[in-house]
């Protein structure tokens, strides 16, 4: 290893849901959203120390003894393909910076593992060739990459080794990143880092892939037992199954100091995954039951929270629909609010008309999913500027950039209903935007949260049940409706979930 090795840090992040009803821009990766603004250089190390992403994690793990030059980092909230002209932008500062930058020992990457653009199934990949280009076949690159990476064999090419998160809700960013470094130092220092994967032959959808759950809860479990026995490395990667590319799915990816071990843990493992299959089941239950349960079981101190799974902004949905909101008013729920419903035009005419104000909105249902806007009177109740600082597991140290927010109580209803709404598409994972709007989650009897799992790792401590809702989205849950087009062949849906 070189007495003071000089390695690059660079993270470019994107999950994209080919069916969401909007792309991506470079727009998008430059602002502040659920994570930081794109960065660059020393700024990078000003805002990423302490977070949980795998950037951080990289400068809060690193020996003293290593040179860090951060080059670029950014990421964009989850939605349609990204646009090609922003992932040329990226792409090309990226390796700009590290000719420029240059020469170094080795590359740590914080990428994502499930980026589709108009012209690419397989951002990442593209990006590691295109790397590889430049650097040459031998300059270690370590990638961390999330839970529902569809790892790619161009991905498992040119890395030298990936890390992949363990966890989700993603609790442990940080913690796999100090695999990535580790595993980078093993090889700086001579170790040998022979790969092997595999590619499972199903899907599962995301709302199965909660590690607190079984299956993968045994699965996750399995991994640091296999390393303990004398591998260097070995994840499992769920999976993005709304990413409708040929190479889609999950996938075993393991590191040895022989090819043959390797290769044994990376077979055995994905045996486990496959007599698992029937298990990865999202257990969905109609908006219309789902409500009734929530209002005859949550009381104020311990709520029931419905999880909107396939209105998900952070898998790509619009977080607009408004099939659960109804049912709840519907029913007559109590003690109940919705959060969070992405709609600007809402929130601005909250913020001119003040708190207490009474005014007429068609909230959400912007994007083309049944049934629509809501026509509603409401009240305006709280406002907020939206820049929040989070407390929860997940995004603890985290100031997100939600713009102008505001909790609306709905009005002419025989029920006790209200909405938080908010500017920028964002998943509930945390329990700092209804703080901010004035709500203490644990005094409510019912919260419906636009969230898929993430929601879990501030939620489910206060929760007296959770259910997942099947209400309309554009990040479907039952694979079985989601119409594919570019699937490789013999791809199949997991059987339990095609079976019901």
């Amino acid at each position: 290893m070189p007495a003071r090795p000089r390695i690059a840090v660079a993270g470019f992040q994107h999950e994209s849901n080919s069916f969401a009803p909007f792309g991506t821009t470079l727009e998008d990766f430059v602002k502040p959203d659920g994570w930081p603004a794109l960065a660059q250089g020393q700024e990078i190390l000003r805002v990423f120390p302490g977070l949980n992403i795998p950037v951080g994690g990289f400068l809060d793990h690193a020996p003293a003894t290593w040179d860090l030059v951060p080059l670029i980092w950014c990421s964009a909230e989850p939605a349609g393909p990204v646009e090609d002209a922003a992932f040329e932008w990226v792409a090309a500062r990226l390796i700009n910076a590290l000719v420029e930058a240059g020469p170094f020992d080795g590359i740590l990457l914080d990428l994502h593992g499930a980026m589709v653009t108009a012209s690419l199934e397989d951002g990442e990949g593209e990006l590691l060739s295109r790397i590889r280009r430049v650097i040459g076949p031998e300059l270690p690159i370590v990638v961390t990459l999330d839970l529902h990476a569809n790892v790619t064999e161009a991905m498992v090419e040119h890395a030298s080794a990936i890390a992949v998160y363990r966890t989700y809700p993603h609790v442990d960013m940080q913690r796999t990143a100090a695999r990535a470094v580790r595993l980078l130092a093993h090889r700086l220092a001579g170790g040998a880092l022979h790969k092997a994967w595999r590619k499972l032959p199903f899907m599962m959808p995301i709302s199965a892939q909660c590690t607190t759950l079984e299956p993968c809860r045994a699965l996750y479990d399995r991994l640091p037992r296999l390393e303990r026995e004398g591998l260097l490395s070995i994840d499992f990667a769920a999976g993005f199954p709304p990413a409708d590319i040929a190479e889609c799915g999950p996938a075993v990816v393991a590191y040895g100091e022989t090819p043959a071990a390797a290769e044994a843990a990376a077979e055995g493992f994905a045996a486990a995954v496959l007599a698992a299959e029937s298990a990865f089941d999202s257990h969905l239950v109609p908006a219309a039951e789902a409500v009734r349960q929530a209002i005859a079981e949550g009381r104020p101190g311990r709520p029931v929270v419905l999880a909107d799974v396939q209105d998900n902004a952070g898998a790509g949905a619009t977080s607009d629909t408004t099939t659960l909101l109804r049912e709840l008013l519907d029913q007559g729920a109590r003690d109940a609010v919705l959060a969070l419903l992405w709609d600007p035009p809402a929130a601005a005419a909250a913020h001119r008309a003040g708190v207490n104000a009474e005014l007429t909105l068609a909230l959400g249902g912007r994007y083309g999913d049944p049934p629509g806007p809501l026509d509603a009177r409401v009240r305006v109740e709280a406002l907020s500027d939206g820049d929040l600082l989070c407390h929860g597991e997940m995004l603890a140290g985290v100031t997100v950039a939600l713009g102008p927010m505001a909790l609306l109580r709905i009005l002419g209803r025989d029920a006790e209903v209200r909405v938080a709404v908010c500017s920028q598409r964002f998943q509930c994972m945390d329990q700092a935007p209804l703080r901010a709007l004035g709500v203490e989650p644990r005094d409510l009897a019912v919260l419906a949260i636009k969230s898929t799992v993430h929601f879990r790792a501030d939620f489910e401590p206060i929760a007296r049940r959770i259910i997942n809702v099947e209400a309309p989205g554009a990040h479907p849950c039952r694979l079985e409706s989601v119409p594919y087009r570019r699937l490789r062949p013999g791809l199949r849906l997991a059987r339990a979930a095609a079976a019901e």
